[in-house]
């Protein structure tokens, strides 16, 4: 599978809003990070985070912007759009680093400001 199809396929899981999905991309031994949340690790563990999360909002929807590929490193660039609980919705800019250990993700480390998605 080419990288370009390989990352649709990870933000479609992540848009599911399924754990499960999301945590099939990522080695036993990953981490994960949310902005500025403390970093989760262990697949279930960030299985965990992630399902707690993903209760917390009605939706999400990225945009891939751009994406680079080097040294092990997968870098997406793009804007996300969550939609709140109450149903309202906002749209932030995202850089995603995506360290990998194989065709798994090690380290997933999320760069957004999610600071109005609980406001």
């Amino acid at each position: 599978m080419d990288t370009q199809t390989w990352i649709n396929k990870l933000f479609e899981a992540v848009d599911s809003l399924d754990a499960d999905k999301f945590v099939a991309f990522l080695s036993d031994d990953a981490i994960f990070r949310f902005a500025n949340a403390a970093p989760v690790g262990g697949k279930e563990a960030i299985r965990g985070a992630l399902t707690g999360f993903f209760s917390s909002v009605n939706g999400l929807k990225h945009e891939i912007l751009e994406w680079w590929e080097q040294d092990g490193t997968v870098i997406c660039r793009g804007e996300v759009t969550y939609t709140k609980k109450d149903t309202s919705e906002f749209t932030v800019p995202f850089a995603n680093f995506l360290k990998m250990k194989g065709k798994l993700i090690k380290e997933y480390l999320v760069y957004v400001d999610a600071s109005q998605l609980y406001a």
